[in-house]
């Protein structure tokens, strides 16, 4: 599938970009391929097919997934993406095929911590090391940077502390340097940021979160010149991390809406967060949107006046507090993932007792009632 042409706004590229009817049944909805293999007519199509880029075994590709692909891609303005099966596989995979054993790589100290189980523990079995720097701090990047360091790996707005890396500096050091840029934008998705379009040479999300948006299927992307992301797609392919063509239906079905829920979660979060900032209970609170955020200048450069939908905050006192807290939550729901239309909040003892909220599109004053009344008679601290 070819697609329909994708419009110059972000809206419509998200709805139209990389879908079109059916050949076959001139179905107006993408199909969901769901098949492992496809067949041919003779030997020669097969033959054809495997040298031209053709369908012939989902674990390669399924055009579910290339129909996504055109999509992600456009979303982000780059030339090719990949989908994989989690944003864990676009990580790891997209990290494989940029680094080799001797190689060195800089990252934030601040990332998702399944992303820094394999920068902490997996690259280095492998041979590849990797240094830890405050991603905000340029001097102290600039400073880790070694004669074999071949990338230079941050997140958009971080996990979970929300720290806002200034991408145009970073790709500025990163390129002196040459080193590949990747970023993480799961938090932010294409919609508020494209780091493609300030220096960065690959942009990944877990897809799992904002561009698929529902909660209900796992996915990840990698979007940048095809130089870099065919290297991917080998890993993809080798390591089996291919996406499923179900799952793949979902994410299209998710990122046309992208913008629309995008509006939502963004103008609900700064509501919210003005609301906890204003609060006795809370000790602090980070989100972008907040004058006190310490990273205000980056964000207000990068994102304009829209800053996500999600932020962390504390409360004055200890885990007893933070768990009081969260188990008199009513309308928003205790969970893990984020950028789900539901409002999720996060305890995180093992981070100081930090509460990461991923605001949701439900009405604004239904989800401040609910923190309203979680808030109120909890014992915290003079």
């Amino acid at each position: 599938m070819t697609g329909r042409d994708g419009g110059a706004g972000f809206r419509t590229r998200a709805i139209h970009a990389g879908e079109r009817a059916d050949p076959v049944t001139r179905a107006h909805n993408t199909p969901i391929y769901q098949t492992a293999s496809f067949t041919f007519d003779t030997a020669e199509d097969k033959e054809v097919a495997m040298e031209t880029g053709g369908h012939f075994y989902t674990r390669t590709s399924n055009p579910t997934t290339a129909a996504l692909e055109v999509k992600l891609a456009a979303l982000e303005g780059a030339e090719a993406a990949v989908v994989g099966a989690s944003g864990m596989g676009s990580v790891a995979t997209t990290l494989f095929s940029l680094l080799n054993a001797g190689d060195h790589l800089v990252t934030s100290e601040d990332v998702f911590i399944i992303s820094r189980f394999f920068l902490r523990d997996d690259l280095p079995k492998k041979g590849i090391d990797v240094t830890f720097v405050d991603i905000t701090n340029l001097e102290e990047v600039r400073a880790a940077i070694r004669p074999n360091t071949r990338v230079l790996f941050a997140e958009s707005l971080s996990n979970p502390n929300m720290y806002v890396a200034n991408l145009p500096a970073l790709a500025d050091i990163a390129h002196a340097h040459g080193l590949t840029f990747v970023v993480d934008n799961t938090f932010l998705s294409p919609y508020l940021l494209r780091p493609l379009e300030h220096g960065a040479d690959l942009v990944l999300h877990s897809v799992t979160k904002y561009i698929s948006g529902h909660g209900d299927t796992l996915s990840g992307v990698v979007a940048g010149p095809k130089a870099l992301i065919d290297p991917i797609r080998y890993q993809l392919d080798v390591l089996g991390a291919c996406a499923s063509p179900f799952n793949s239906w979902l994410v299209l079905r998710g990122a046309r809406t992208l913008g629309l829920r995008m509006e939502a979660h963004c103008a609900n979060a700064l509501e919210l967060a003005q609301f906890v900032e204003r609060q006795p209970e809370v000790a602090w609170i980070r989100y972008p949107g907040l004058e006190s955020h310490p990273n205000r200048d980056v964000a207000l450069a990068l994102l304009g006046d829209r800053f996500g939908g999600m932020f962390s905050f504390g409360l004055r006192g200890d885990r007893a507090t933070m768990n009081a807290f969260a188990n008199r939550l009513e309308l928003c729901g205790l969970g893990v993932s984020l950028g789900d239309v539901y409002t999720l909040v996060y305890p995180m003892p093992n981070r100081n007792n930090l509460i990461r909220v991923s605001v949701g599109c439900e009405n604004s004053e239904d989800i401040i009632a609910d923190f309203e009344q979680a808030l109120e008679g909890l014992a915290v601290p003079a």
